[in-house]
């Protein structure tokens, strides 16, 4: 009996010892060894000059490595980093390396996209995706309203394809949706709204704003030549008693056309 009480008892103090032993090496001799607990948490790089790295990262105890393959942002300067491993935020050990992707000093070359006859909002976003500008938009006499017709660069003229640098300003004509035809306002005077509107829209034009008033009257010229009068005419309910531009007035095609009308609560025209 007191061979088994003897046996357990060496056997209760292996394990002890083991148990120190092995609390000993994960607890204190690996985190020593292995810097843990020790995390640095990686900062953002991007956008920095590599002038400044060396200090800024040293007094974080960490290190860099400049990759070889570089990249170009026309939004970011010459030799400032464009992306980071780790990225900002990861926790890493004590005197990690960082591996950095620089700016390029020269601007690659690029074949400028197809954005003709395509609308400006689109033309943005095509050009943005290939890293280019949008310039200034000069608005010309063009039946296409809002659509890109020509482009430029620095005042020359540029196509489809042509090569120029990322980042270049594109400078646009987009067509103003009126173009150069010009024709004399119709006389919408005495016709009725519907028939104003018609003949409006018939004509190339638009319809602008509709003013509306209880009663009015016009002047019609006597045909008289002795008496030489003027005649005044009341205007109906729901006709037009005057138009901006008046008749007989150059005009171009797509311009609004803004309307008096007398009220015409009858048929609802107020």
């Amino acid at each position: 009996m007191k061979n088994i009480y003897f046996i357990l008892k060496n056997i209760f103090k292996m394990l002890a010892l083991i148990s120190i032993i092995l609390i000993a090496i994960f607890k204190i001799y690996l985190p020593i060894k292995t810097n843990n607990g020790e995390v640095i948490t990686v900062p953002n790089l991007i956008g920095m000059n590599i002038n400044d790295l060396n200090s800024f990262l040293e007094d974080r105890n960490l290190r860099y490595e400049i990759l070889e393959d570089s990249s170009y942002s026309s939004d970011k300067l010459p030799y400032t980093v464009l992306y980071q491993n780790p990225s900002e935020g990861n926790k890493v050990k004590k005197n990690r390396k960082i591996y950095l992707t620089l700016n390029s000093v020269i601007p690659p070359k690029i074949k400028i996209p197809n954005i003709i006859n395509g609308s400006v909002k689109n033309a943005q976003l095509i050009l943005k995706s290939y890293d280019l500008k949008l310039g200034n938009i000069k608005y010309i006499p063009d039946l296409a309203m809002n659509a890109v017709l020509k482009m430029y660069v620095n005042g020359d003229s540029v196509s489809i394809n042509d090569i120029v640098d990322k980042g270049t300003i594109i400078d646009l004509d987009v067509g103003d949706g009126l173009g150069n035809q010009t024709f004399f306002s119709p006389d919408l005077i005495g016709l009725s709204f519907e028939e104003a509107e018609f003949t409006i829209i018939g004509s190339g034009l638009r319809l602008g704003n509709v003013n509306y008033q209880d009663s009015a009257y016009i002047y019609i010229k006597s045909t008289d030549i002795i008496e030489n009068l003027n005649n005044k005419v009341r205007i109906l309910p729901g006709n037009v008693f005057k138009q901006f531009p008046e008749s007989n007035i150059k005009v171009k095609i797509g311009r609004k056309i803004d309307l008096w009308v007398v009220r015409d609560t009858i048929n609802g025209i107020y």
